[in-house]
């Protein structure tokens, strides 16, 4: 996990969640970590990620 986060509220539709929450607890991860992933891929699938300070 990054050192440096940021907090912020996410509106999302209720069978969004319970469908991110199942996942989440299929994988072992906590629904926030789980979010991180998806987002995380999403950004490296699309060549988005920032690129890591030395």
């Amino acid at each position: 996990m990054a050192k440096n986060t940021k907090n912020f509220i996410l509106r999302i539709d209720s069978d969004i969640m319970d469908a991110i929450e199942a996942w989440a607890a299929d994988e072992f991860r906590s629904t926030n970590g789980q979010l991180q992933w998806i987002i995380t891929e999403a950004l490296r699938k699309a060549k988005r990620l920032p690129k890591k300070k030395p």
